[in-house]
């Protein structure tokens, strides 16, 4: 009984008690010894295990046709195991619903363990955080901490918030967040998470988010909420559920009263196998294991470090046929470093000097890279009128002399003559006083596992994977040569890779679904607009993780391969529990209507095959 919750160990004792008592009953039934008795006596001695074993359910469908919830399973239960003590069948009417109890405790077990798969992310969630107060810690609640605090995490214990490492080395244990198994190594200047384990030493970390913000709370928050999203399978057996239970419920009080109407029959016999009929059609198998198999799903693609918000996320993910990626920081690093210097009637230099001071009035990440290599210092007092050009550059005025920074558009546009440069990387052209001053030339490096994980997605059933970038034609035409993408797109705008996304999305044909993986503030707007938006959780922004439908914690691309198997392998096994019970189900009634089947292969039939889908379905939880 290790694992089991107080209710379930009192159901598993209702059970075992009802078993043995059903059990004693049963020899002096079939020898005889209670025909001499009357009716309510026979009554009287089967209702006590009855009872025992079904008062909750009595309870549950009296409560439930107050609300006006009339046809419900319970219902079903109760008019079925009743019906059959009013003609007789009293060991028949204990049985049935010894066998239900027994499927309950299944399906209560099963959608427990499943609960428990992705309910052990809470367990990330930090008690407190240690402030330095008078000399020694002092324990907070990690709500009350200011970002920009200097926090203390101590061997054993768990990163509270994110934050950047000021003090001290480390081993972090990640495989809460990203399933990895293996710890990294981070000392002072290294990012860390909120909801990683310290392995090590002792380190300070200044905070850079509020808890509210980081990512130990957006997790539990996209857990939190999977739940309520459900897939179309989903909608669909609820929907079926509430049309089909009265119906057969109908069928039922038909199948009981017309027959003996018409043909003059024995009226015992037809309500007996209405009863049958009334056991046999309850629709547990589909509402239970249908839902759980998408719970198990979720909680499989979480133990691989892959949040998916919902089930009906999921099932879009088994029909992908076309992933489109970002560029930069999904495919490559988003390290940018500066390769070459090309000066124009200038040094290098006064070129560097003169692209950094206005590079470091921007956050781009290639602005950051110019203004790093520059590596001097400067004076920015020196620049002045900084404007940002959207999808350009920038302008400014630089000693009070007139400065563009940016793309070769930017200098066409100005009618500046550049020499255009035609290699590997992204070009930052600049000009000062209306003349080209020259061209840096920035490189991105191939990010670990992405050729690996493209093809990966194509064994996994993706048509096509597609490219879209800002960059030049020639950096990616290097780049998707060497990651073997079948189509990509260059020099785009935040608007053009929304407007590519939506022409290939009618491109596909029927239920081929295509997702979109991104992981920058500019890739919200197409990560909202793919079928499936993927976004990168570890480095990624706050804007694209929250338009995203599936985050992937430790940004390795070669997890989308993984929660595309997982959502096969779960739509594999709801489809498998669909066409099993409403196939064994619809075989059994038929044969309890023409009076071939019995009580025995009518619990079969409700209980048995709830079991049996519900054993099925917890084959999703596994990786």
């Amino acid at each position: 009984m290790t694992g089991f919750t107080k209710k379930q160990k009192i159901t598993l004792v209702r059970i075992i008690v009802t078993a043995v008592l059903f059990a004693g009953l049963l020899i002096p039934e079939h020898l005889g010894v209670f025909e001499p008795l009357p009716v309510w006596a026979q009554i009287s001695i089967f209702s006590v295990p009855y009872l025992i074993i079904g008062y909750d359910i009595l309870i549950k469908a009296a409560k439930n046709i107050g609300r006006g919830q009339i046809f419900d399973e319970n219902f079903l239960m109760i008019i079925a195991t009743v019906a059959a003590f009013c003609i007789g069948e009293y060991p028949e009417a204990v049985a049935v619903m010894l066998f239900y109890q027994v499927g309950e405790l299944f399906q209560s077990v099963a959608v427990g363990k499943a609960r428990r798969s992705i309910s052990d992310l809470m367990d990330i969630a930090p008690e407190y955080a240690n402030i330095e107060q008078d000399g020694g810690l002092e324990q907070v609640d990690p709500d009350d901490v200011e970002p920009d605090s200097i926090i203390v995490v101590l061997p054993g214990e768990r990163v509270p918030l994110d934050g950047i490492i000021t003090e001290g080395e480390t081993m972090l244990d990640t495989s809460a967040l990203t399933g990895e198994s293996v710890p990294r190594r981070v000392s002072a200047g290294d990012e860390v998470i909120s909801g990683c384990i310290n392995g090590g030493g002792t380190i300070k970390v200044r905070t850079t988010k509020a808890y509210e913000d980081s990512t130990v709370a957006r997790i539990l928050e996209l857990v939190e909420n999977a739940g309520s999203k459900k897939a179309r399978t989903e909608k669909f057996i609820t929907r079926f559920a509430k049309i089909y239970t009265p119906a057969v419920t109908i069928a039922a009080l038909l199948l009981a009263v017309i027959p003996p109407l018409i043909m003059g029959g024995n009226w015992g016999e037809w309500l007996g196998r209405a009863c049958i009929f009334l056991v046999i059609s309850c629709p547990c198998a589909l509402v239970i294991s249908v839902p759980l198999g998408f719970f198990g799903g979720i909680g499989a693609a979480s133990k691989a470090g892959i949040l998916v918000k919902g089930g009906n996320y999921l099932e879009a993910v088994s029909d992908i046929k076309t992933v489109v990626f970002d560029k930069t920081g999904t495919l490559t690093k988003g390290e940018f470093r500066v390769s070459s210097i090309n000066p124009a009637g200038c040094t290098e230099d006064e070129l560097s000097g003169l692209a950094a001071h206005i590079e470091s009035f921007s956050t781009h990440p290639i602005a950051v890279s110019v203004f790093e290599a520059y590596g001097k210092p400067m004076n920015t007092a020196r620049v002045s009128d900084v404007r940002e050009i959207a999808g350009h550059g920038l302008s400014a005025q630089f000693d009070g002399n007139p400065v563009l920074v940016g793309n070769l558009a930017l200098m066409r546009d100005n009618g500046i003559k550049a020499t255009e440069y035609s290699g590997a990387g992204t070009a930052v052209y600049i000009a000062e006083n209306g003349q080209y001053k020259g061209v840096i030339i920035i490189s991105d490096g191939i990010k670990e596992g992405s050729a690996d994980a493209i093809k990966a997605l194509k064994a996994a059933g993706a048509a096509r994977c597609v490219m879209l970038t800002g960059d030049r034609k020639a950096e990616a035409d290097a780049v998707s040569s060497q990651l073997g993408i079948d189509l990509h797109f260059s020099e785009l705008l935040p608007a053009d890779k929304v407007e590519k996304v939506e022409a290939l999305l009618k491109e596909n044909n029927g239920n081929d679904k295509l997702a979109f993986v991104g992981d920058g503030i500019n890739d919200a707007p197409v990560l909202a607009r793919a079928d499936i938006g993927i976004a990168m959780g570890s480095m990624g922004s706050d804007a694209a993780i929250e338009a995203a439908d599936i985050v992937i914690m430790d940004d390795d691309l070669r997890k989308i391969p993984t929660v595309m198997r997982i959502a096969a392998k779960t739509m594999r096994i709801v489809r498998e529990n669909i066409v099993f019970a409403l196939a064994v189900k619809l075989a059994v009634l038929i044969l309890g209507a023409l009076g071939i089947a019995n009580m025995w292969l009518a619990v079969f039939a409700d209980v048995g095959v709830a079991v049996l889908a519900i054993l099925n379905s917890m084959r999703a939880l596994r990786k």
